[in-house]
């Protein structure tokens, strides 16, 4: 292995972690000695990583630094590109666009050779065509991303209509629907709305008063001990 992709390796293990992680164990998972270690750590932090900590301590990358770009793989290249042209393909035209112009900036940082890879690439993406729900996406979206209630009109299995105030906190694409993670305040749950369910929308000026990363912990937390959210009902 080369020193480069030591060091892009040491960088990517200490973002995976949130604490302190023991020098040994660092040391360990990339089979080199403490005194590489300690060495490859000061040659980060005089390129600017944030890496605090001492020997005995452990050691945690604080936000900010960067990495040239030039460091993905032929694989990570492949997965950018295909994740990137499934995005562009969903009739979110927003989202599309915003997939378009990231693969663009990548693109333009690139070695020619990865650049060319890119360019290249044959994972291929089927279009879908637009259905009903997906023209609400980018304002759910916008109403996740600043953490604001919305008020909505849901229409059950049954086509009966209610009213609804709900605090969005993810939105998961399948298949064939759309699907809101949501806090509903009729229900005093988190409930799951169908996008292609919903017959109105209106994002409120008023924000949910928990912070969203608090609760889709406690939503997936419930998903994992069996107790799993409801459609609305």
């Amino acid at each position: 292995m080369s020193r480069a992709q030591r060091l892009l390796d040491l960088i990517q293990i200490l973002r995976r972690h949130r604490i302190p992680v023991a020098g040994a164990t660092l040391a360990d998972e990339l089979a080199i000695s403490l005194r590489t270690l300690y060495r490859d750590i000061e040659t980060l932090k005089a390129q600017g990583a944030r890496i605090d900590g001492e020997p005995g301590v452990g050691y945690i990358l604080r936000p900010g630094f960067m990495l040239p770009p030039l460091m993905f793989s032929e694989d990570e290249i492949e997965a950018l590109v295909l994740g990137g042209r499934w995005v562009a393909a969903q009739p979110d035209e927003p989202l599309g666009k915003a997939a378009r112009n990231a693969l663009s900036k990548i693109a333009a940082v690139l070695p020619d050779d990865l650049q060319r890879s890119l360019e290249t690439s044959s994972l291929m993406v089927a279009p879908r065509p637009p259905a009903a729900g997906d023209a609400e996406l980018p304002t759910i979206r916008k109403a996740i991303r600043a953490e604001c209630k919305l008020r909505i009109t849901y229409s059950d299995e049954k086509d009966n209509p209610s009213s609804r105030t709900i605090w969005p906190i993810a939105l998961g694409f399948f298949e064939r629907i759309r699907m809101v993670a949501a806090w509903c305040e009729t229900r005093r749950d988190y409930r799951h709305f169908r996008t292609d369910r919903i017959r109105s929308l209106k994002i409120t000026d008023s924000r949910y008063p928990r912070r969203r990363l608090e609760m889709l912990r406690e939503w997936r937390t419930r998903d994992r001990i069996g107790k799993k959210p409801s459609e609305s009902c």
